[in-house]
């Protein structure tokens, strides 16, 4: 498996996708969306990365129709998510290296759903704004390959009641990713109530961030992860707003050499949803 972050000499070494044969080579995708409103899809067409497709993490990263307890951003089907993969040119095996421009931050849960079904993929560290090369406006038309649906793997992933047994036990940690005031309560924003899941603590996904955008150094992600109480032999569940941004805890903790954490898919869109789950408010 390659790392879970890899910077652009990667792709200065390896033949770039869809220039080459379906499903092979490495698929760069752009996966640039805004929970402001902002077109991902206007963005990239503005300059992405040379032969970048574009992913609508809306409509191929997410499931429709489901109930509000399923978070704004639930997993499609393993159906759905292969004929998403195929239509970019995501083969099984492909090497895939996402990118955005905000540090990860939706990049990551592309990454994190194929590294979760075993393939090859990685976060561009930096983003857009690493990239020393030059930059392609205009859209890409995908190669179509072959992507084989298989069921998202349940040692993965975590449901409402295993969060809440984690989050009030003490043996585990579940991380918010949110920011701190989302976390509290103070803003609530599009959630349907203020807050976070009793017993969880505030690990905001830009802490793992460097001041230049990229990934912190093992050492100190390995130190700021065991400040919120990881360690090696913890069970870590991971959340956020939706289940996007919980991603970058989730790879970063790969990262820094710990097991990757439970990703709950619903987050705090989907537990806030449910009037008979708890909210705890405040620090």
């Amino acid at each position: 498996m390659i790392p879970v972050v890899v910077g652009a000499e990667f792709l200065r070494d390896h033949p770039v996708a869809p220039a080459h044969e379906a499903g092979r080579g490495v698929v760069v995708v752009d996966v640039r969306w805004y929970l402001d409103g902002r077109d991902g899809r206007v963005a990239y067409e503005a300059g992405h990365l040379p032969g970048a497709v574009w992913v609508d993490l809306d409509h191929q990263l997410a499931a429709h129709g489901a109930p509000a307890t399923e978070g704004r951003h639930p997993f499609p089907t393993p159906d759905d998510f292969a004929a998403a993969m195929s239509s970019l040119g995501i083969g099984d095996g492909t090497t895939v290296v996402a990118y955005d421009d905000t540090g990860g931050l939706t990049a990551g849960r592309l990454v994190v759903m194929l590294r979760m079904l075993g393939e090859q993929a990685a976060v561009l560290d930096g983003g857009l704004a690493a990239w020393p090369g030059e930059v392609h406006t205009g859209w890409v038309e995908p190669v179509p390959a072959r992507f084989t649906a298989r069921p998202w793997p349940t040692d993965r992933l975590a449901s409402a009641d295993e969060t809440a047994a984690l989050a009030s036990g003490d043996r585990g940690v579940v991380i918010d990713a949110r920011a701190r005031e989302r976390f509290t309560g103070e803003v609530t924003q599009i959630d349907p109530r203020p807050g976070h899941i009793p017993g969880a603590v505030n690990g905001p996904w830009s802490g793992v961030l460097g001041d230049d955008g990229r990934l912190r150094s093992v050492d100190e992600l390995r130190t700021h992860y065991r400040s919120l109480g990881v360690d090696d032999d913890v069970p870590t569940i991971a959340y956020c707003g939706s289940g996007v941004s919980a991603c970058m805890n989730v790879l970063a903790m790969e990262h820094a050499g710990f097991a990757p954490p439970r990703l709950y898919v619903a987050s705090w869109s989907g537990w806030s949803a449910d009037e008979r789950r708890p909210a705890e408010t405040g620090a």
